[in-house]
């Protein structure tokens, strides 16, 4: 039994990234200690039943990985510079405390990039090359790394959070509707560019659901970030459209998604956590790493977000749905060749940690 010391942008009300946490875990088995470096340990054991120390309590997240057999980074998109290189830094200072400790780094499945900077660059590069083991999530995380000169062998797996596996069902296996109209799930996400407004955008295509005979239901995939915004688009369309907040675990995401008749995902991981229970998404590319997610489905590229409009939206959502048996045979197959690749990092890992 090793002692892990888990560490990414966990317990900070991202189900993505708390998703990830838990694939690995899942992967890894429940044989092994762990500790994990949280925003709200309270939060991490109400949920995973993982004990954690407070992420940015440096005396503690030192202790803690002094105390370690590794430090484990599950995956997520935390080596970029887009919200702000001191991503990069906090995550590097990690993997120093861990040298100096004498820790093993295991990099588990990492998304990595956009980095415009020059800080996040020589940060990133520096993390990379102190890991003992780096696996990245797809080929464009490992395309970033090479240009940024990083020589060590990096290996090339998936999001972590397709190890989860499908729960098992706690109903009779219906859909999720009102008054026989069926739900489609829409997780958007506050992002500001010029010409883009995610409120018309998602309250609008919410309207067109509606009247086509779907019941459009919000998610929230992160109450710090969504919240407001799903407030604004439902408020927009005179407080009609329902959502789903207050989740609080992947798991329970998956459990909402599998009644699903369609999800609409801009959330990448609404997108991932649709998959593992076989229900095709719509993604909507606001990122690379949602376009290279949508290239591994093979199910049709993720809708360019610049210059979409809420019919364009809906007539493609359309055309996806009526693809929807095809598309799940599809995805199906994808899913467990991802789950595969995935669990790549694990076997590594493994090796690492005997």
């Amino acid at each position: 039994m090793a002692r892990i010391v888990l560490a990414g942008y966990i317990g900070c009300g991202n189900l993505g990234d708390d998703s990830v946490m838990i694939g690995v875990v899942d992967g890894l088995g429940m044989g092994h200690e762990y500790l994990v470096l949280s925003g709200d340990p309270m939060d991490t054991f109400r949920y995973y039943a993982m004990h954690g120390v407070q992420r940015k309590n440096f005396k503690d997240v030192e202790a803690a990985i002094k105390e370690s057999d590794a430090l484990i980074f599950p995956g997520g998109s935390i080596f970029q510079d887009v919200t702000s290189a001191r991503s990069t830094v906090y995550y590097t200072h990690l993997i120093k405390l861990a040298k100096k400790h004498h820790k093993r780094v295991l990099l588990l499945n990492q998304g990595v990039g956009p980095l415009n900077t020059w800080m996040g660059k020589s940060q990133t590069r520096l993390a990379m090359s102190m890991a003992d083991l780096v696996v990245v999530r797809d080929p464009g995380s490992l395309k970033t790394l090479t240009d940024l000169g990083v020589t060590k062998k990096i290996h090339v797996g998936a999001d972590s959070a397709l190890i989860l596996r499908e729960p098992a069902r706690q109903d009779d296996g219906s859909t999720y509707g009102i008054g026989g109209m069926k739900a489609v799930a829409l997780a958007p996400r506050p992002w500001k560019r010029k010409g883009v407004d995610i409120i018309t955008l998602f309250g609008e295509t919410s309207r067109l659901l509606f009247n086509a005979g779907f019941v459009p239901t919000l998610v929230e995939m992160d109450p710090f970030e969504d919240g407001k915004i799903l407030e604004e688009i439902t408020k927009q369309q005179g407080g009609r459209i329902p959502f789903l907040r207050n989740l609080g675990s992947s798991r329970m995401v998956q459990f909402r998604l599998a009644r699903m008749e369609g999800v609409i995902g801009m959330r990448l991981h609404a997108g991932i956590l649709a998959t593992t229970v076989g229900v095709p998404p719509l993604m909507l590319n606001y990122d690379p790493k949602v376009a290279a997610f949508a290239r591994q489905l093979d199910i049709g590229p993720a809708l360019t977000i610049e210059g979409l409009t809420p019919q364009r939206l809906f007539d493609a959502f359309m055309e996806h749905h009526k693809a929807k048996e095809a598309h799940k045979l599809v995805i199906l197959k994808k899913r467990d060749e991802l789950r595969d690749q995935a669990m790549k990092a694990i076997t590594l890992a493994n090796e690492f940690l005997k």
